[in-house]
């Protein structure tokens, strides 16, 4: 006799259910989307942009949140979506790294070993910055995302301003919006320019807060996990204990979930409670980096 799927739970998870446990635990860590109200509110400004009619000033925008709090997996989520429908020869949404100083060229590279196209090692930015504009054009970009772009703008004042004024000339150039991806120093960065900080439209991902809005995303991550017993991750009690934990970030609430789940798959537990979070020795964030910090 089968056993009736757990009323709890997202299908994909009731499929999980029947693997071995090992392969369930592998399951954990497959990539997941909660579509929450803020990341569909940007999501939204973000197809808003791209479907603006070119003209010289586009609109610009900066995604900002503390790390680990969802700002690539939002834009991840967003290029996806954008991806299977473009032609062989177009790629609309384009995200890349930003390099790890405030290098021009550096950048100009980036863009081109994202797209697979060969450059010269030994070059100037003036000629990578030709070939990149010619090439995005061809491909017929419509949007380009620059994820980790707090690390861009570190540094001395000036070359602050002259990276900054490159994005400018290349969005005008283009005539496509620009989507900078990074933590609050990006935003710092951009706004000793009013110039440059009147372009892009500053986008924040707050830190997760006790409310209504978290009790439901710990209710969507419950239904995500292959657990046959509820958990009822959302009660006070428990909730309040996982907002503590994580910090209020997403990502750390994720990775928090996937190992105390994990724990309840191997001791035959099947849910989640105060003494499954306890026994996975979480370290919090903070403490993490304070550990690293005596390090060095």
């Amino acid at each position: 006799m089968a056993l009736a799927e757990p009323a709890h739970l997202d299908p994909r998870a009731c499929q999980a259910l029947s693997l071995p446990v090992e392969e369930r635990i592998d399951y954990l860590r497959h990539p997941r989307w909660i579509g929450y109200s803020r990341a569909r509110q940007i999501g939204g400004y973000l197809e808003e942009i791209l479907r603006h009619p070119k003209v010289h000033r586009m609109p610009n925008a900066l995604l900002i949140a503390e790390s680990n709090n969802g700002k690539t997996a939002l834009a991840d989520r967003f290029v996806e979506r954008h991806q299977g429908a473009a032609e062989a020869s177009r790629i609309r949404v384009l995200m890349v790294q930003a390099p790890a100083a405030p290098d021009e060229n550096r950048f100009y590279a980036g863009i081109l070993e994202a797209l697979n196209a060969p450059y010269r090692a030994q070059e100037t930015a003036a000629r990578r910055q030709i070939q990149v504009l010619h090439l995005l054009r061809s491909i017929g970009l419509e949007m380009l995302l620059i994820d980790e772009i707090h690390h861009a703008l570190a540094g001395p004042y000036g070359k602050q301003r002259y990276f900054l004024n490159a994005l400018k000339y290349l969005g005008n150039d283009l005539q496509i919006p620009l989507v900078g991806i990074g933590t609050l120093d990006a935003l710092r960065a951009v706004n000793t320019d009013q110039q440059i900080a009147s372009r892009f439209e500053p986008l924040a991902i707050p830190k997760w807060e006790w409310g209504q809005e978290f009790r439901m995303l710990l209710a969507s991550f419950e239904r995500l996990l292959p657990l046959r017993e509820p958990s009822h991750l959302a009660a006070e009690s428990l909730g309040k204990q996982l907002l503590a934990t994580s910090e209020g970030t997403i990502g750390a609430l994720s990775s928090l979930l996937n190992r105390a789940a994990a724990a309840a798959i191997r001791n035959g537990r099947e849910h989640i409670d105060r003494q499954t979070l306890n026994e996975t020795n979480w370290v919090r964030p903070s403490e993490r980096r304070q550990r690293a910090e005596l390090l060095v």
